[in-house]
């Protein structure tokens, strides 16, 4: 997997004690939400599972539910303009930072796709398997296994989320969208009642802050950065911006579905950026 990685990275100030106090008690209260929750969601999808199978009718409200009130904890604001779209399908958005998961859940009833190691991940892991993330292989032999699972998820009636640049970024440009997972889109029958949504997702930094605050990118580690997010004194907010979606049918490439989407998140972007 490609790493976006340009330019330096922002000078992190030492936190001192009233950002160490901050970082204690929303941390706290951020992890007796999150796993609390947690263990609410796999409580009821013992029942869910065997009634519904892939289908998922209650569960998803938990997850929401725990990214809405993450944001409310760190003090972060969110602004959604349009709505998501209630056809079938699936939606594409920029990638910034792991707050994305939280901004783009927070929501709507979604499913993430995602790499296979971050179900290894500890912590990440097992919150990505119990809210019924779809991992996938990048492998090109594991190709048609790759399309089967997304066929049957969409089947399922899931919205299936993914990030097409295939990185993250310091949330000031949109990379060029990766084409390759739009290819299960194109087989029959999904091409035919297949849409596909553009998220542009906007953040914007503390006041006085680092315009950069919120990315993520490169070598960046983890931690140190949600410390910092969740220490800070003052707190910016992000947009979610979500646009007409795109009928898969009227494109005849998964090429050129995936540039249609990206020059409609990328203008998201520079609209915000002019305003």
């Amino acid at each position: 997997m490609t790493t976006w990685n340009e330019g330096e990275y922002p000078i992190e100030a030492p936190l001192g004690v009233q950002g160490l106090i901050r970082l204690a008690w929303r941390g706290t209260v951020l992890a007796l939400v999150t796993f609390g929750c947690l263990a609410v969601l796999l409580l009821v999808r013992l029942v869910e599972k065997p009634l519904f199978g892939l289908r998922r009718p209650w569960t998803p409200f938990i997850t929401q539910f725990v990214c809405q009130t993450a944001f409310r904890i760190i003090g972060m604001r969110r602004r959604v303009f349009g709505a998501v779209m209630p056809q079938f399908g699936a939606i594409v958005a920029n990638h910034v930072s792991w707050l994305d998961i939280f901004a783009l859940n927070a929501s709507k009833r979604i499913y993430f796709v995602a790499k296979s190691e971050v179900a290894k991940w500890p912590g990440i892991g097992w919150l990505a398997r119990a809210t019924g993330t779809v991992f996938i292989n990048r492998n090109p032999r594991e190709a048609a296994l790759q399309k089967q699972i997304f066929q049957d998820r969409l089947h399922a009636g899931h919205k299936l989320l993914f990030f097409p640049e295939g990185t993250s970024t310091d949330g000031k440009r949109v990379l060029s969208f990766k084409p390759t997972l739009f290819a299960a889109f194109f087989e029959q029958p999904l091409r035919d009642e297949m849409w596909v949504q553009p998220v542009t997702l906007i953040y914007h930094a503390p006041d006085g802050a680092e315009p950069r605050f919120y990315g993520w990118w490169g070598d960046m580690d983890f931690a140190p950065h949600l410390l910092r997010t969740l220490a800070g004194v003052r707190q910016g907010g992000v947009d979610v911006v979500y646009h007409p979606p795109l009928k898969v049918s009227d494109f005849a490439s998964r090429k050129e579905l995936a540039r249609a989407a990206e020059e409609i998140v990328r203008g998201g972007l520079d609209a915000a950026e002019m305003s």
